[in-house]
């Protein structure tokens, strides 16, 4: 491609950081430098790398000397970062400006240069964070629950919580040959063991106490009730470090126990509705398990309060998720854990749930769920009976 003047002037005006960076340049900028920041500018999604322009609001032109053989920078860029660069010289009436065309990274593939792994922070660059390498790495689609528990065995899973998956898909799939199957081969049949092997979808929905603080003590469900906002202990508590299938109806039986009745004006008819509906509450809890991301050290938190209900899941929304696309767009985390809720009927398909729970608030005449205070390390998701108690 070939700027025109009137392009570059576009490019100067344009916010730094936004996928550009400007560099004076003028006589010296080593070709280790601007390796990197090709790297961290692939890594945010690609970008304008601009030499013999001043960094500074309002820019001007004081051009560069530096690579004086462009096409033969270009070559080495290509060879040392794996990305198609492509490059701009334009004759500026005050000196040459040399433009470097950065493509962004590649699906669930950072770029390294010099061996690390940039971005930008401010006016530097910086190594990127370990939470960031683990958010583009789980872009390629892998699925860390169908990803094999070594060590694990058939005897650390639960039978009870083996026997209420089979029951429920049973009913679910109308299939009486279930009822003869081994755990093994019915956990082989719904993907939760491979060749025999546990995977850490398995571990997660049937597995001992002992095997999850073996393998993945981070599983683990805390339920907490506070009567008001204020801080310090809960006035309840309880944690579940276990297969889901063994306490998830105790996890609502705890909700519904200070579960109020209120009471909603119909035309002539009062109605009663509980506080917390029963469907939702489950499906919130159902998207924190098959959501969460197992790879962060936290644990799914619930805390009740008397008008509202707070789930805190570690790991923010799955790549592609956002509030705008929330409702419209599917994208499971733990795809395996997912299929297995879908298998038994816990979820009647795969991204009903969330548009369950709006439906049902907007039908009962409550505040629809709120996802403020959601960022890349969590999901808050606030379920609350009317607008008043969702802070």
């Amino acid at each position: 491609m070939r700027l025109t003047i009137e392009q570059l002037q576009s490019i100067m005006n344009s916010t730094e950081g936004e996928h550009f960076e400007f560099k004076e340049a003028k006589t010296k900028f080593h070709f280790e430098k601007l390796l990197k920041y090709c790297a961290a500018l692939a890594n945010e999604g690609g970008g304008e790398m601009v030499l013999g322009v001043t960094d500074k609001r309002p820019r001007h032109v004081v051009g560069t000397q530096v690579f004086s053989q462009p096409e033969r920078t270009r070559s080495g860029l290509i060879e040392k970062l794996r990305l198609n660069i492509n490059f701009d010289e334009v004759q500026h009436q005050n000196g040459r400006v040399l433009i470097f065309h950065v493509p962004s990274r590649p699906v669930g593939m950072p770029i390294k240069a010099e061996g690390v792994y940039w971005e930008r922070k401010a006016d530097s660059l910086v190594p990127m964070s370990e939470n960031r390498l683990r958010e583009i790495f789980s872009e390629a689609g892998h699925d860390f629950s169908a990803q094999i528990c070594s060590g694990a065995t058939i005897a650390d899973l639960i039978p009870a919580a083996i026997e209420d998956f089979r029951n429920r898909w049973l009913i679910k799939s109308n299939n009486p040959g279930l009822s003869t199957l081994s755990h093994e081969q019915l956990l082989s049949d719904a993907e939760a063991v491979v060749d025999g092997y546990l995977t850490y979808a398995a571990l997660i929905l049937f597995g001992t106490k002992q095997a999850l603080g073996k393998c993945l003590a981070q599983s683990e469900v805390v339920f907490e009730y506070r009567s008001s906002d204020a801080s310090g202990p809960a006035q309840h508590r309880e944690e579940f470090r276990e297969g889901f299938f063994s306490y998830y109806e105790k996890l609502w039986k705890l909700i519904n126990l200070r579960n109020d009745i209120q009471h909603f004006q119909s035309g002539l008819f009062l109605l009663d509705i509980p506080t917390f509906s029963e469907r939702p509450v489950r499906e919130a809890v159902l998207n924190a398990v098959s959501h969460r991301d197992y790879q962060l050290g936290g644990s799914i938190f619930i805390r009740q309060y008397p008008r509202k209900l707070v789930f805190e899941n570690p790991g923010g929304f799955p790549v592609g998720i956002n509030l705008d696309n929330i409702l419209d767009r599917q994208s499971p985390r733990n795809r395996r854990i997912a299929d297995i809720f879908a298998k038994c009927g816990l979820v009647e398909r795969s991204g009903q749930g969330m548009n369950l729970m709006f439906e049902r608030s907007i039908q009962e005449s409550k505040a629809i769920p709120d996802f403020s205070g959601t960022d890349q390390y969590q999901v808050i998701l606030k379920i609350a009976f009317n607008l008043d108690y969702r802070h």
